[in-house]
């Protein structure tokens, strides 16, 4: 199905990785279930809910259909459509009283997260989030590490600021993800614990 964006160009997955290549540690892992970072994240939240920890939603992406297919009469097949809008991040909500919104990034990159997983339209809103008291933050997976980081957009925008006025590198290497983002280890229940490194962001501004 062909997906373009309000302006008419033709939406093309980033380095977000739509398919969960296993890695050596997945064996080892509780991630070992086939899942995407954001289907992941959605059982996660789905546990929070159910547990009265926390409410948070992936937020819908408003699509506009243009072109559908009737094969037959019991099935349709769209082969066209727009995004409405631009989108936003990927989740927000409210936990302990505070508004959060983050987004959620996979790479196959071994040592950098590239900053074109990123637009401007979406470091512009955490930004305006940030200025009316949210939290935001970006959940990093490197897929081939197994490993994920919360890196809190503050420490992003350092990044994205620097690329934009070309005084800095196009990604954010492994190394400074890992000092200054928190590494989140898998569990069974939630299977992604990240409310526990959001808990840190809230003591930080507490």
């Amino acid at each position: 199905m062909a997906i373009r964006y309000p302006n008419g160009k033709p939406f093309h997955s980033p380095d977000n990785v739509s398919s969960h290549k296993k890695s050596p540690l997945s064996k080892a892992s509780f991630s070992d279930r086939g899942m995407t970072l954001e289907q992941e994240i959605n059982q996660s939240n789905t546990y929070y809910l159910s547990h009265d920890v926390a409410v948070i939603h992936k937020k819908p992406t408003p699509i506009q259909i243009v072109n559908v297919d009737y094969p037959k009469r019991s099935a349709a097949v769209i082969k066209e459509a727009y995004f409405k809008q631009a989108s936003t991040t990927d989740y927000n909500g409210v936990y302990r009283g505070f508004y959060i919104d983050f987004d959620v990034k996979e790479t196959q990159n071994k040592t950098a997260f590239p900053l074109h997983n990123f637009h401007q339209h979406q470091i512009d809103h955490m930004r305006q989030c940030i200025a009316h008291g949210g939290i935001c933050f970006a959940l990093i997976k490197f897929v081939f590490l197994d490993q994920i980081y919360l890196l809190k957009a503050s420490d992003l925008f350092s990044y994205w600021d620097a690329m934009e006025n070309d005084d800095g590198r196009k990604s954010i290497p492994l190394a400074d993800v890992q000092k200054l983002g928190t590494e989140i280890k898998y569990k069974i229940q939630p299977l992604i614990p990240y409310l526990s490194a959001v808990d840190q962001l809230i003591n930080e501004i507490s």
